[in-house]
């Protein structure tokens, strides 16, 4: 049965079509709008506009769902890895034994950074942002492999794969590359038979005359912090790659600008935030105690970071299954971590008292990830980095849907405008 809105402005009556997913979630198609009417829709932020149809991740914040191509993120988290849910991302099913062979060695092949790629790393001061010379170096991968960037839609999907697993491979090796040059390290190259993450940390801290070996544990954490941020549907980042996209720009280029969006506090900074914040509780003598009294008298000093979310108005459920894996880690590597005590201590709080229940703050997958990778040695300045490496799937994910859409269009958002009305230009006097 279709469905239609009406929309009624001064005594006209204007019918619009109502698009409905495969989840039941309803949206009014207001294309035309404008054509017929004059008028447009204001949604400041884009906080209740489908800015596209996806078939990639279902997000239900009202009730903590999180799929990726069907699959709930619980059963992903459990049984799958970070290379598998990436290749089920990009490509929509999860790989036979053929295709995972094939796109992992597609991985190892284009993990290696090319001598005159390392030459970049030399133009950045050794304090320069992480994530500032992360975006900068994957931009450049179109200028070292112009043909697979040809800004060309029809050619840039002939040679996906290649870019796709290059992309993934690269930013991984990047970000280590990274790591050891603000520290004046030497470069490690990566070793092939190594697994996607027991890689990262191989080309992180080996020595040059010993290689480093990760502990199962350790490993498995960072596959699964990597899994639980590999898509989010369309945040800020992701909607900027898709923006990016659509005038045809190449996928590099789309990913770079996706990392810069990432690198902003409100989004992808969040993490460092909760460390931050715990650091300061235990700087200050405090258990936690003080500062969730603060918190509930509406000191804005006192902010809780890590928790709620712009999307989800119940539990996080990246959070419980994060939540469980750090504690499991510090556990495991016997690491007595105060901040994970504070933490603990917000947590209960959030989740007992009524002052934050009303206000639906609970933790966020944001809350664990720091304490995790501060756990395994990874600094504040580069969280960032690590939530950009996980996020690439979805990144080249949503770029393809773009890419392969016949019916799509160059973004251009409207906008509503309050400037000074027109007014004629007055030449000052000359002296």
């Amino acid at each position: 049965m279709e469905h239609t809105a009406v929309l009624k402005i001064d005594d006209k009556e204007y019918s619009l079509p109502v698009m409905v997913g495969t989840e039941g979630e309803k949206a009014v198609d207001n294309r035309k709008l404008r054509a017929a009417s004059g008028f447009m829709s204001y949604d400041q932020g884009y906080g209740n506009t489908c800015s596209c149809e996806s078939s990639i991740t279902y997000l239900d914040g009202e009730n903590g769902v999180l799929r990726h191509r069907g699959y709930p993120i619980e059963q992903l988290a459990e049984h799958s890895d970070f290379v598998e849910t990436a290749y089920l991302i990009i490509y929509g099913d999860l790989p036979n034994a053929a295709r995972r062979k094939e796109f992992g060695l597609y991985l190892r092949q284009t993990a290696a950074i090319e001598p005159q790629m390392e030459k970049i790393f030399e133009g950045y001061p050794k304090n320069a942002p992480p994530m500032a010379m992360l975006s900068s170096i994957v931009a450049s991968l179109a200028a070292h492999y112009p043909h697979l960037a040809t800004n060309n839609f029809e050619k840039d999907l002939v040679n996906f794969d290649q870019a796709a697993a290059m992309a993934i491979s690269k930013i991984r090796t990047i970000a280590a590359l990274i790591y050891r040059y603000q520290r004046g390290l030497p470069a490690i190259p990566p070793r092939q038979e190594l697994p996607f993450c027991d890689n990262f940390l191989h080309m992180m801290y080996s020595d040059p005359d010993k290689d480093y070996q990760s502990a199962p544990e350790v490993a498995r954490a960072l596959n699964l912090l990597l899994l639980l941020h590999a898509d989010h549907e369309q945040n800020c980042s992701t909607s900027t790659v898709r923006m990016v996209g659509s005038s045809a720009a190449n996928l590099f280029t789309s990913l770079s600008a996706g990392i810069c969006a990432l690198s902003g506090p409100l989004h992808g900074g969040a993490n460092v935030a909760v460390i931050q914040m715990l650091q300061n509780i235990h700087d200050e003598g405090d258990d936690g105690t003080r500062f969730i009294q603060a918190a509930k008298s509406g000191d804005k000093s006192h902010r809780l970071m890590g928790f709620g979310h712009a999307v989800y108005r119940n539990f996080d459920p990246r959070a419980k299954i994060i939540g469980k894996a750090c504690e499991d880690l510090l556990n495991k590597l016997g690491i007595k971590d105060p901040l994970l005590d504070i933490a603990r201590k917000l947590e209960q709080a959030a989740l007992r008292e009524d002052y934050f229940i009303a206000r639906k703050l609970y933790p966020n997958v944001d809350f664990y990830s720091g304490i995790i990778m501060r756990a395994l040695g990874i600094p504040v300045n580069m969280f960032t980095v690590i939530f950009a490496i996980g996020r690439t799937p979805g990144w080249i994910a949503n770029w393809r849907e773009v890419a392969a859409d016949a019916r799509g269009r160059i973004y251009r958002p409207r906008q509503l405008y309050v400037g000074p009305l027109p007014r004629d230009y007055v030449e000052m006097a000359r002296r």
